[in-house]
């Protein structure tokens, strides 16, 4: 059993790559993650965004595209992945006007199962990103969640545990049932506050069984853990050092 790759998903740092996008990924590396997903490219091209990574020792496996950037330049966001080495075409989110009916969500899989076909016949994978709204409604007596997997094998999986707990889910339970279709998991701590709503935390500080998510992505096949915080307390660079120390002490630091 290989050891899962460590990423990080720069929506953490939005801010910081929207002001220094080369500087910021210089940081990431220097800290130790070994690759990254990308939430947007601040206008770089994507052969200086290559040279770049090359240099850092940063593998670019992913990265999350809108269903509109999907829809406006499938081709141009597919050639752009291709041009920086990446794998994975990842829809991170469904606006909530798209959401509201069952006959939306059956729709929205629908476009979901064409674009991973034809992101398939050009050597790529697409995935799938949830929240906690594909546990919200049903299709066909299953969730959201689920019925997006279902009838095809086109689209994988790339599952927000911290989110998946959220709901009221096993995030445990969730990963043994789509081993083998699960190449990306988002590893995420969270909390709630007095309202109930999450709460983004630093790794370690929150309620998910990190270490035995860790175990279970093992089990199942994942190649990447990538850490996540929506929000931070602290600055956003402090708590992607805290979470990767964290990673070191229960993980990389004890990985036989």
């Amino acid at each position: 059993m290989g050891r899962l790759g460590i990423g990080l998903q720069l929506y953490t740092l939005r801010d910081d790559m929207a002001r220094d996008m080369e500087g910021t990924l210089r940081h990431v590396a220097k800290l130790g993650y070994e690759g990254v997903e990308f939430a947007g490219y601040y206008d770089m091209p994507a052969d200086k965004l290559k040279g770049l990574l090359d240099e850092l020792g940063l593998k670019a496996f992913g990265s999350h595209i809108s269903l509109q950037r999907f829809r406006e330049n499938f081709q141009g966001e597919i050639d752009y992945l291709k041009t920086i080495g990446a794998t994975y075409a990842i829809c991170p989110y469904v606006g909530a006007e798209e959401r509201e009916s069952v006959d939306q969500w059956k729709a929205l899989i629908a476009e979901c199962q064409a674009l991973a076909v034809e992101t398939q016949k050009q050597g790529l994978q697409f995935l799938y990103h949830n929240h906690d709204f594909e546990f919200h409604y049903k299709v066909e007596d299953e969730f959201v969640f689920d019925a997006m997997y279902a009838n095809n094998d086109a689209i994988k999986v790339e599952m927000d545990v911290c989110w998946v707990q959220f709901a009221g889910q096993d995030p445990l339970a969730y990963i043994a049932k789509y081993a083998g279709r699960l190449p990306l998991v988002h590893f995420k701590d969270f909390t709630k506050d007095a309202d109930g709503k999450l709460v983004t935390l630093e790794l370690g500080l929150g309620d998910v069984p990190l270490d035995k998510v860790i175990v279970a992505a093992e089990q199942a096949g994942v190649e990447w853990l990538v850490v996540e915080q929506d929000n931070c307390q602290k600055a956003p660079l402090t708590s992607i050092e805290n979470s990767f120390n964290w990673v070191k002490e229960h993980y990389l630091n004890v990985h036989n």
